[in-house]
């Protein structure tokens, strides 16, 4: 019998921690921490993704703000507007929601967020500070995930992982992040995407498949082997008929996985939750390294 891997429940009990945190350091007579959004243009995905950051901010404690743009802001205004924020003392994190209206420079953009308020963890300084095991933030997904491997006791050490998907965001911390030294980690890590050749031959030797390719149903049943423990970072609205129009897949094929695995995440509430959780926890800790002299 599968264990079904409930990130929905775990980022409750996590957040729950983080809210009793806060509330301790108000009472100590310090600000709330602050969260920053900017989301530019009407993408009905981040406009769902940004009002979740907003609902979590607020049942912890948070204080956020959302900065909504039309989608033809010009690249200049963001990046004055990023340089304001960065000059404001009392924002402990600044996100910016990919992804962005096609005149813009993603990575230009990402650039220009302080480091010190980077809680997405995309700054190339925050990515260096990963590779050499340096203390950082890590993106929120790629934390999200060790966290929950962490909280169900998988074994990783000496373990083969295959992590499908090279994105910066995901795929690459994630290898980084799996074969480091300690727990969860020191496993043997194969970093594969959609043009490895002969894919099921990488992942049917692995004991743990990590996938994030923003396919659905990319990873089949008959790709992995009796036992595996896969985790389904992928979320994408497809068209269904009901009453919101859409239904959200994972890049894994549940029903054909789930009798097989050891354990695996749903899609939603696997490793969604556990993403914003991860936001949540980079934030905190910014806050902290501010109020914590």
């Amino acid at each position: 019998m599968s264990t079904i891997i409930d990130g929905k429940g775990l980022a409750l009990k996590l957040r729950s921690k983080i809210k009793e945190e806060v509330s301790q350091f108000k009472n100590e007579g310090h600000r709330s921490p602050h969260l920053a959004a900017i989301l530019v243009g009407d993408d009905g995905a981040s406009q769902t993704y940004v009002a979740s950051k907003e609902r979590d901010c607020q049942f912890v404690g948070f204080e956020s703000t959302v900065h909504k743009l039309p989608a033809d802001t010009s690249e200049q205004a963001l990046l004055d507007l990023i340089s304001s924020i960065n000059a404001t003392d009392s924002i402990d994190g600044l996100i910016v929601q990919l992804p962005l209206p096609k005149h813009m420079d993603a990575s230009k953009i990402t650039e220009a967020i302080d480091p010190r308020i980077d809680v997405d963890g995309f700054h190339t300084i925050s990515v260096g500070r990963l590779t050499k095991n340096e203390d950082t933030y890590i993106s929120a997904t790629p934390f999200g995930v060790m966290m929950m491997l962490a909280e169900y006791g998988i074994e990783t050490k000496g373990k083969h992982c295959v992590v499908i998907g090279r994105s910066n965001i995901v795929g690459r911390p994630m290898s980084i992040l799996m074969s480091r030294g300690g727990y969860p980690g020191e496993s043997t890590v194969t970093l594969c995407h959609r043009y490895t050749q002969d894919l099921a031959s990488h992942t049917s030797r692995a004991d743990i498949v990590i996938v994030a390719v923003g396919i659905p149903h990319f990873l089949k049943g008959d790709m992995v082997k009796e036992g595996a423990v896969v985790i389904d970072v992928g979320i994408t609205r497809v068209a269904a008929d009901n009453q919101k129009g859409y239904a959200l897949q994972g890049d894994a094929e549940f029903d054909t996985l789930v009798d097989k695995c050891a354990a695996i995440t749903p899609v939603p509430g696997g490793v969604g939750p556990m993403t914003r959780y991860g936001l949540l926890f980079n934030t905190l800790k910014s806050y902290k390294s501010k109020i914590i002299q």
